[in-house]
């Protein structure tokens, strides 16, 4: 896990990036938002947002602000806003977010359940 400034096209400043040759093990607890190329096992959770590349491999339970999935995801997913699953995601878990969106081409496996806006504690 490392701070890196991103180009435009994959984040912002002060981001966390986990890299596409990057595997991460255990409880990750952070403040700002997230992007995960690689594989990350364990825990995530954070204030701010995630977001979960075509390519990466997620075995955690995630909570989070938002969160964007366009990879694959075995866990429970936990959000205060707005989940999206992404034409190429594939989620087996079950779901507890204020708004859901999902594209065509998604796997969804597990329940769902449509909150109020609850706050994410990281």
């Amino acid at each position: 896990m490392a701070m890196f400034k991103s180009d435009s096209s994959t984040g912002k400043q002060g981001d966390t990036v986990i890299g596409a040759a990057v595997k991460v093990e255990g409880n990750f607890v952070g403040e700002g938002n997230v992007i995960v190329e690689g594989q990350l096992q364990g825990t995530l959770k954070t204030k701010h947002n995630v977001m979960i590349g075509s390519g990466a491999i997620v075995k955690a339970n995630v909570e989070a602000q938002d969160v964007h999935l366009a990879g694959e995801l075995h866990g429970n997913v936990k959000v205060s806003g707005k989940l999206v699953l992404a034409t190429t995601a594939k989620l087996n878990g079950n779901i507890e977010a204020a708004s859901l969106t999902v594209e065509e081409g998604a796997t969804l496996n597990g329940k769902c359940v449509m909150t109020a806006g609850a706050k994410v504690e990281a």
